[in-house]
């Protein structure tokens, strides 16, 4: 049976179907903001994507514009179902778990099989029906996205008017990633900007993988780096995080790029196997020394979609 799709709202701008917008990115703070002039939403743990849906088909793009639709295939089925007959979406792909928490390493074992646990949480819509409307306040364009997700199996990221400490306080204590905060009347920005700021229970960084190391045959963690302009700088040694499948895995990624050399700007007294600087890792650490090398750290996965 044909899917009914919902009378369009004339809202925004009349305008074409754009191609990959670029996306709104958070600005990390030191403290979460408070007062009315801000709302907060809680930080998920997965791939950030935006969603196009067209023409009866929808297209799923990472953050820096690849077509991803061939992997979130389920999420593209989901998609179809937006009571919209075009529409941009902006959100994040998940897998989450009973308890409302989100794991990017569980996302990307999802990802290895047939991905019927992910789901797109929705957080954004730039356009709708024939219309752009990133000109919108915030709270317009959220309101608007909640109608055509009605009855899909789209999650819907609610926003908080509550103080923001209070927010982030709460989030981390139920064991969630953290909090973005947004200004509640701002227009879509475009890249990053101070109107979407982030704070994180945990701090995350993407770093650039320079080596691995091995204990005889058995995996012993990654060194990783990060980019000074042209210069890759040492980081530090990742040890934890690793299970046998994906030690087995990074094995299998990383001995095509092995090298003779460090790819570091200055070499580092650690013996390694050294690759070529490709490979990105998602890494999760407590703190920084005041040379950069991250304490604590423990790999969540590969980021194949920077």
């Amino acid at each position: 049976m044909a899917f009914q799709r919902q009378k369009p709202a004339v809202i925004g701008v009349q305008a074409p179907f754009p191609g990959f917008i670029e996306p709104a990115l958070a600005t990390s703070i030191e403290k979460v903001p408070s007062g009315e002039r801000w709302i907060h939403e809680v930080k998920f743990d997965g791939y950030r994507v935006q969603v196009h849906l067209a023409n009866e088909t929808a297209k799923i793009f990472t953050r820096r514009g690849h077509d991803w639709t061939h992997r979130f295939k389920k999420v593209a089925h989901d998609a179809w179902r937006i009571k919209a007959n075009s529409a941009v979406v902006d959100g994040e792909i998940v897998v989450p778990a009973a308890d409302g928490t989100t794991d990017f390493s569980v996302l990307q074992n999802e990802l290895k099989g047939k991905s019927k646990s992910i789901v797109l949480v929705a957080f954004d819509l730039l356009y709708l029906n024939g219309r752009d409307i990133r000109k919108l306040p915030l709270f317009r364009r959220k309101a608007e996205l909640k109608k055509i997700l009605s009855g899909t199996d789209i999650q819907f990221s609610e926003s908080f008017e509550i103080d923001g400490r209070e927010m982030f306080a709460h989030a981390c204590k139920l064991g969630l990633e953290g909090v973005v905060s947004k200004v509640r009347g701002s227009p879509y920005p475009m890249g990053r900007t101070n109107d979407w700021v982030k704070k994180t229970c945990v701090q995350r960084e993407t770093l650039t993988i320079a080596g691995f190391a091995l204990d005889g045959t058995k995996w012993d963690g990654l060194y990783v780096g990060r980019h000074k302009g042209d210069d890759l700088v040492y980081a530090g040694k990742v040890d934890h995080g690793f299970d046998k499948v994906s030690a087995a895995d990074l094995q299998k990624r990383l001995k095509p790029l092995i090298r003779r050399t460090q790819p570091y700007a200055k070499r580092i007294g650690h013996k390694g196997i050294w690759v070529e600087p490709k490979l990105l890792a998602e890494i999760e650490y407590r703190a920084k020394s005041a040379e950069g090398k991250v304490r604590h750290p423990f790999f969540r996965g590969l980021r194949e979609d920077l």
